[in-house]
């Protein structure tokens, strides 16, 4: 029977595969569950994964050259997300073993915290939220309306495309800034990100992060924006040069900012910037919805199920790499 390791711990499993998927994995093949409270490290890794046919991991989980190069038996390292920066593939490739990816089922669900956001920013709602208690002082301050105001989206993929349609539709301006995308819609209008910056009220950092667009938004970008426009990260921490943000922040370049995602563990926000009294900041949680869960378990369970009939699973990024593949009789 095909042996399978996910990896995620007892909480991760909870949060980010769910019970169904894991029972869908479990008829699969046999299921090795990590128990641990932490993320596993490449030598636990290697210790935990010992004799399996396939990783089933989360994204916490690197996967150095020393990984494969470690687990001989190992025919598939499958990535339980779409970002797979912390795993080897060249080095995967060099000892056969596949590697893949899931795909971004949660376009939706990062495009409406985007909204929530938004709204937030232009309506004060958290701040006023937290300052109006009984007993203290009417602080109600006057907002800003969305409609009418003009969104700008960095980055045309997967979620730029499910986002840009709904701030159409609320009476936005939507502006495009991709050098690799063809956008067609006549409802956006692509333009050089300078151009993007220098009129947008609201900048949607949606980028894949990349070594190209590492610090994309770096003082220089930030002094390009509007004094009363807002920054909003959803994609990386990567992509932001965070001295520059805070800044930014606090120097009235910008007037404040919004951020799901940082340089600090895991993606989250870094704490300095989610401080400042002009943020917004939430732990990664733009995905954390059941749909967007599910979506991408499930990816992983149709790998799995495409590994065991002899198949290539869909998502696969070495492909032509693959030389240890699951006999019939695994």
């Amino acid at each position: 029977m095909t042996e399978i390791l996910l990896t995620h711990t007892p909480q991760m499993r909870r949060g980010y595969y769910g019970d169904r998927a894991l029972a869908e994995l479990g008829k699969l093949g046999e299921v090795r569950l990590h128990q641990g409270d932490e993320a596993l490290g490449p030598a636990a890794l290697i210790d935990a994964a010992a004799g399996v046919d396939i990783i089933v991991s989360d994204r916490m989980t690197a996967a150095p050259a020393a990984v494969f190069e470690g687990l001989p038996s190992l025919k598939a390292f499958l990535r339980c997300a779409v970002d797979i920066r912390n795993v080897d593939v060249a080095a995967a490739s060099r000892n056969g073993v596949l590697v893949t990816h899931a795909t971004p089922g949660f376009a939706p669900a990062v495009s409406e915290l985007a909204i929530g956001f938004m709204v937030d920013l232009a309506r004060g709602l958290s701040r006023l939220s937290s300052a109006y208690r009984p007993g203290m002082p009417d602080d109600a301050a006057m907002g800003r309306q969305l409609s009418g105001g003009t969104a700008g989206i960095i980055g045309f993929g997967a979620i730029g495309r499910h986002l840009a349609p709904i701030l159409a539709a609320m009476g936005m301006d939507v502006l495009i800034s991709d050098p690799y995308a063809t956008v067609e819609d006549a409802r956006f209008q692509k333009v050089s990100l300078e151009d993007l910056l220098a009129v947008s009220d609201f900048v949607i950092c949606l980028a894949v992060a990349t070594e190209a667009t590492e610090n994309l938004m770096d003082a220089a970008a930030f002094a390009r924006m509007r004094k009363d426009a807002f920054f909003i990260n959803l994609s990386r921490g990567n992509l932001v040069d965070e001295a520059g943000l805070h800044a930014a922040l606090t120097g009235n370049v910008i007037a404040g900012a919004a951020m799901d995602v940082g340089r600090a563990p895991d993606q989250m926000p870094s704490p300095g910037l989610a401080a400042l009294p002009n943020v917004i900041a939430t732990p990664h949680i733009g995905g954390l919805v059941p749909e967007a869960i599910e979506h991408q378990a499930f990816d992983t369970v149709g790998q799995v199920a495409a590994l065991v009939a002899g198949e290539v699973p869909p998502h696969a990024v070495n492909a032509d790499n693959w030389a240890r593949r699951i006999s019939p009789s695994t």
